[in-house]
């Protein structure tokens, strides 16, 4: 029988990047003559890429940002943001712990993220974690991206995994909203970077700490899924 396999998300939901990501939008931003966002006022955008984070904090000061301006200054984001990494970015509280019981368990883990590929493997690699995963699967790796349901079932195929066999654990509307549309069970963190309670999404399960993802809770929430 095919392993059972869990999903993850990656900004927000296993690694907690918004301090570097924020770092690399004051880096640009500064540099254009604004003033820089203090972490608070941005962090539950991060989880959202570097246009939304650019053109929040060119809003919040309302500052003009022209299309091919957004561009050239996402570069110089992307750019800052990767020769920097791993920066302060760090697994959240639990994550590697939860991670080896997952592990000893028999689940396979993989990585479905809207970050893109390299810069998701590079990421891991520098966190030394990449090798934990059986698929790490990003924007670009797909013709589709969440929350389009292609991008998680073809992680999971990618993994060797079965849908019917599978949980995603993410942070956001877009992660719980992938999961439904593929019909698989979905956990949320709620420690992310959502803009919104995460139980307005109304995922599966909600938890506060990775403490709270056993083994136990993971098979029960696919066989509860299967069985349906």
């Amino acid at each position: 029988m095919t392993r059972p396999i869990i999903v993850f998300d990656l900004d927000g939901t296993l690694i907690d990047t918004a301090p570097d990501l924020l770092d690399s939008l004051n880096h640009v931003i500064t540099a254009e003559g604004l003033d820089p966002v203090d972490a608070g006022d941005l962090r539950s955008h991060v989880g959202h890429g570097g246009r939304v984070m650019l053109r929040r904090a060119y809003g919040a000061q309302a500052r003009a940002l022209s299309d091919d301006q957004l561009e050239r200054l996402l570069a110089v984001f992307i750019d800052h943001y990767t020769a920097n990494m791993p920066g302060r970015s760090k697994p959240f509280d639990g994550a590697m712990a939860c991670m080896d019981r997952l592990e000893e368990a028999g689940f396979v883990l993989a990585v479905c993220t809207n970050k893109f590929e390299a810069m998701s493997r590079q990421l891991l690699d520098a966190l030394g974690l990449s090798d934990r995963f059986a698929a790490i699967c990003g924007a670009d790796t797909f013709p589709v991206r969440k929350p389009e349901p292609g991008h998680l079932t073809g992680t999971i195929e990618m993994a060797g995994g079965d849908q019917n066999r599978a949980l995603m654990v993410g942070d956001t509307d877009t992660d719980i909203n992938t999961a439904k549309a593929a019909g698989i069970p979905v956990v949320a963190v709620d420690f992310g970077y959502s803009t919104q309670r995460v139980d307005t999404y109304a995922p599966d399960r909600i938890i506060s700490h990775f403490d709270a993802l056993t083994p136990q809770m993971a098979a029960q929430m696919i066989g509860g899924r299967a069985r349906a």
